[in-house]
């Protein structure tokens, strides 16, 4: 069975901090913030228990490959019904080594792979990139009748432009193709 290791606790005091304790992740270590007159054994309590809501946090909104299935089958039940009998993906998974890309599709056999660092981004932004993939299944290519296609996502537009804030942010050049 492998342990999880322990992360980094920092916890910051406060005088102006009455009752309430909170905590959050800044890369590697967890922050908590606890009111200054806290006595050790408190802050060893609320720093279980804020380890221990963090963990349930993530777990929550951790997603999984088969979650993504289900995902996809909803969009095209939704988006693409009128093609359904074309879009069915023989996989549809996380991956890590999408380093230029959101997602990628073969055509040929069917699969789809969705980039893992899309994975905590909002729900809509994930969706436009699944059914992206999934209507290059009907059509292959980047035409008018794909974006067509797309387009039949609300939020197609709203959801690239968030990714190229993303990509314009963290300096990433990524791409559509």
């Amino acid at each position: 069975m492998a342990r999880t290791r322990k992360p980094v606790v920092e916890v910051r005091r406060s005088q102006r901090r009455r009752r309430t304790v909170s905590a959050y992740r800044d890369g590697e270590r967890v922050v908590v913030l606890i009111p200054d007159r806290f006595s050790r054994a408190e802050e060893t309590e609320w720093v279980e228990r804020m380890l221990a809501r963090l963990a349930a946090r993530e777990e929550r909104i951790r997603r999984t490959d088969d979650e993504l299935l289900a995902r996809a089958r909803r969009l095209t039940s939704r988006y693409l019904g009128d093609h359904a009998h074309r879009v069915a993906p023989a996989s549809v998974r996380w991956v890590t080594n999408q380093n230029g890309r959101w997602g990628s599709c073969t055509p040929d056999d069917g699969t789809i792979r969705i980039s893992h660092r899309i994975q905590e981004m909002p729900d809509w932004v994930i969706d436009y990139v699944l059914l992206h993939e999934l209507s290059h299944l009907v059509v292959p290519s980047h035409s008018a009748d794909f974006w067509e296609l797309v387009s039949r996502f609300p939020k197609a537009e709203r959801a690239r432009g968030y990714l190229e804030g993303i990509s314009a942010a963290t300096g990433l050049v990524l791409s559509d193709d």
